[in-house]
């Protein structure tokens, strides 16, 4: 029973995310003209209206243009947003001590290099999620070298050193000290569903960061992987 209530607050976590995004785009809060900063406290604003969001559980991200080439642990100077470019998002909103961990890329123009890219991150992502059920006992490092495959299969370089972690309770626990078990990533090469301390069924979110650096462009796509 507890396996089972884990899972439907993790999934009502999700959902209430992408309720957040869905109001992001219906109030054009993504738009020429604001900096990145401002649409970052304008959703985080809207987070606490809409959804009585209190706190995020990582740093909230909103990249555009060049920007987009850069990963997680990267902070690029704030930018404008132009006309044509592609907008990626990455936020953590907390509900009632549950995390959730949602991205999704937009596109300002009509360019359909970047309108192509940011529908290969739903692609690419599906198909990381198949190999991943497909295989009881994969790793974190086979995961990450097949998400690298399928993104250069579609034609664009991953963008990042992992793609993907462990989400739960806020703060969420880690199944062992060392971080690299933590994500999806070379290195980590215990099975994604071994047991957590507690005895409990993990869950990853799976993260999808595809950049065209001769083209400066780049576009991200996570939402949970196992459920």
């Amino acid at each position: 029973m507890q396996q089972v209530a884990r899972a439907a607050a993790l999934l009502d976590a999700q959902a209430k995310a992408a309720q957040l995004f869905a109001a992001v785009e219906q109030q054009g809060l993504i738009r020429a003209g604001a900096t990145e900063l401002e649409v970052q406290h304008g959703i985080r604003d809207l987070a606490a209206d809409l959804l009585g969001v209190e706190r995020h559980w990582h740093k909230r991200i909103v990249r555009a243009g060049p920007n987009t080439l850069e990963p997680y642990d990267e902070n690029p100077p704030d930018r404008v947003l132009a006309d044509d470019d592609i907008v990626f998002l990455d936020f953590g909103p907390v509900f009632e001590q549950w995390e959730a961990d949602f991205g999704r890329t937009y596109v300002l123009g009509d360019d359909p290099v970047k309108l192509q890219l940011r529908d290969d991150l739903a692609v690419v992502f599906a198909a990381g999620k198949r190999f991943f059920e497909e295989r009881p006992d994969i790793t974190g490092e086979a995961l990450y070298g097949e998400v690298v495959r399928l993104s250069s299969e579609r034609g664009w370089e991953f963008g990042n050193y992992h793609c993907g972690h462990l989400v739960g309770e806020f703060p969420h626990v880690t199944l062992d000290e060392q971080r690299t078990h933590n994500l999806i990533t070379p290195g980590s090469d215990k099975p994604m569903r071994r047991p957590d301390l507690d005895g409990n069924e993990p869950h990853w979110i799976l993260e999808v960061h595809l950049v065209d650096r001769e083209r400066e462009i780049g576009g991200f796509y996570e939402e949970l992987l196992t459920l």
